[in-house]
């Protein structure tokens, strides 16, 4: 593992970081005239904070971090793409990580012209640790691994995960976006041991805001100074901003979504396999099930006839025959197994 420094693109190392009026000004005054903004205006006249400090206190206190471990984004995708414009040189550096695994990764890639290379998972969707560190090279910058992975639904081995941050010549990018849903531990507690992973959670999952678009990134203070260097300098809104401190507030509401979600979960998944056309029903450490089924095509057709919106997977790399099904309400689920018991295969 290289020093996070030799990392950076030379372009990014060299650059000034622009500076905004809300981030040369830091404590209390009475009058601002200093950004422009139109003083009529109540409430929302104002540029919000661009570090967000508010809101990473409440998320420091209650993930176990430093402020400065944090950086904020418009959904983890935002975190995504700066990771790759600030370390991935196009045509010359390139990107490893599993396959399938969350579509992302792969475009935001795509646009910034930096070779991607795929990693299949077994047959156990599962992660084999030697197979990807052999993909990396001297020019390979980030490794994303996301687990529990997107769509497959199950937790990666935690000790390939280890054996992957330990042993990759770049920055290890793991997605935590369902790791509320999973009786795996997060790797949260090993941030400070390893100052090339960079882990990625979310508001969208188990808190239920996907509306307000917040992404967390974690990482040593370095890399989350090189991120806020190159974002954009008011990318979490005002509104964003007082929606998450409010949902933050709710952390024993969460907890109980997330309780029964679980619960519905291993309700539907015992309904599900009494079905004679579903071949196979996989082990999920999410808020979703992978099933697979005789015709995904024709059962994603009937349902959207009846009203019922689930996500085809059938053309995703070893996910043949596969639909993935979001966890609802309970009267949710009772309407999909309704509609799924009238289905004739």
């Amino acid at each position: 593992m290289r020093n996070i420094s030799e990392l950076i693109r030379p372009c990014i190392r060299r650059m000034k970081p622009y500076s905004s009026a809300r981030s040369e000004f830091q404590g209390n005054a009475s009058v601002f005239l200093d950004a422009n903004e139109n003083p009529y205006s109540e409430s929302f006249n104002r540029y919000p904070d661009p570090l967000q400090r508010e809101v990473k206190a409440r998320i420091a206190a209650l993930k176990g971090v430093n402020p400065d471990q944090i950086l904020l984004g418009n959904g983890s995708d935002e975190p995504i793409d700066l990771m790759i414009r600030a370390f991935c040189e196009p045509h010359e550096d390139n990107i490893v990580a599993i396959d399938p695994t969350y579509g992302m990764y792969l475009v935001a890639a795509e646009i910034n012209d930096v070779e991607y290379r795929k990693v299949l998972l077994n047959n156990k969707f599962d992660l084999d640790a030697d197979m990807l560190i052999n993909r990396c090279d001297r020019n390979t910058k980030l490794v994303f691994l996301c687990s529990p992975n997107n769509p497959t639904g199950n937790a990666l081995s935690h000790e390939a995960i280890e054996k992957v941050i330990k042993n990759a010549p770049g920055i290890v990018i793991l997605d935590e976006a369902y790791i509320d849903f999973s009786a795996h531990p997060s790797f949260m507690e090993k941030l400070n041991e390893y100052p090339n992973l960079v882990i990625l959670q979310t508001l969208s999952k188990a808190w239920g805001s996907a509306g307000i678009r917040l992404g967390m990134a974690f990482a040593g203070p370095e890399i989350v100074a090189v991120l806020n260097s190159i974002k954009y300098p008011y990318n979490i809104n005002e509104l964003t901003q007082r929606e998450a401190l409010k949902i933050l507030d709710r952390e024993q509401e969460v907890e109980e979504w997330v309780k029964t979600i679980l619960s519905e979960r291993a309700a539907l998944a015992a309904k599900l396999k009494e079905l004679p056309y579903i071949k196979q029903l996989y082990p999920s450490d999410a808020n979703f099930i992978l099933v697979k089924v005789d015709d995904a095509n024709a059962l994603y057709d009937y349902l959207i006839a009846e009203g019922i919106v689930i996500r085809n997977r059938n053309s995703v790399s070893l996910c043949m025959g596969c639909l993935r099904i979001t966890i609802g309400t309970p009267n949710e689920n009772s309407r999909l197994l309704e509609a799924l018991n009238k289905y004739n295969a």
